[in-house]
């Protein structure tokens, strides 16, 4: 029961909140919008609270640098970015493309200077993430990236990609790992969701300056680590490394190299 409530108030808060957010679009500037967004996050936080029994406690805010810096989070589960935006007055949030499919929201995305990025990666994805992160160093906005551009079951991990390193580079701004059990609660896009306390956990800031494979071992040990350390906290289980597996376009990659070898054979 739990679950439905909490589905029909998120159908609810998406679709109230969609409406008004591309109607505030039609006005310049990004205030209006943001403005909206903000109470669309925090009525959907305080719904998965209310109806879905899944309360958020945040530690280490006391870590965070001043000024802007880049958020490199674990995502478990849908509902990490609300946990997460809701945290800071202002985010620009890397994204993929697949979010423009919905009616309006392109829009919507494109006036909250979100950063827009083909799910396929690539060149030109690489080429899409600097220009649009650019313009939100420029406005000295934090940035909030999911570094391995999916989503992953608990006790799952996929490769780190190389675009939170370049923008650490390009604008010599500090990272923060963020760690978090929330697939716990709310398991990636499911439809159920379990009653419980959700952590997001900021961790040290990793200093400017690294090359990238330092910067990628860095950022990877501490999310990973402290993700399985909340887990085990949350559940009462042992501490568990997660498991890497490979991303859809990996395999598709895989497959791909096998049957060309196969063919030339």
């Amino acid at each position: 029961m739990r679950s439905l409530l909490f589905n029909i108030a998120y159908w609810a808060l998406s679709i109230t909140y969609g409406l008004a957010a591309a109607f505030a679009a039609l006005a310049p500037g990004r205030k209006a919008t943001s403005w909206i967004i903000r109470r669309y996050v925090r009525r959907m936080v305080q719904a998965m609270s209310l109806f879905a029994g899944i309360r958020i406690e945040t530690r280490g805010k006391e870590r965070l640098p001043q000024g802007a810096f880049i958020i490199a989070s674990k995502h478990q589960s849908w509902g990490d970015g609300f946990a997460t935006y809701d945290q800071f007055d202002d985010v620009a949030f890397v994204t993929g493309d697949h979010l423009e499919k919905f009616p309006l929201l392109g829009t919507v995305l494109k006036k909250l200077g979100a950063i827009v990025v083909n799910n396929c990666g690539g060149h030109a994805a690489r080429a899409a993430l600097k220009e649009r992160a650019a313009d939100a160093h420029r406005e000295g906005r934090k940035i909030l990236i999911y570094p391995e551009g999916h989503l992953a079951k608990v006790g799952e991990k996929f490769r780190y990609r190389s675009g939170v390193w370049h923008m650490y580079r390009d604008f010599d701004m500090p990272v923060v790992p963020l760690a978090t059990n929330l697939g716990l609660f709310w398991p990636l896009e499911e439809f159920h969701k379990n009653p419980g306390t959700a952590t997001l956990e900021f961790l040290e800031p990793i200093p400017t300056g690294l090359p990238k494979a330092e910067f990628l071992e860095r950022l990877e040990a501490a999310v990973e680590g402290r993700t399985a350390e909340l887990i085990a906290e949350a559940t009462g289980q042992p501490v568990t490394p997660a498991v890497l597996v490979a991303s859809d376009d990996e395999s598709a990659k895989a497959a791909a190299a096998a049957k060309a070898v196969s063919a030339a054979a």
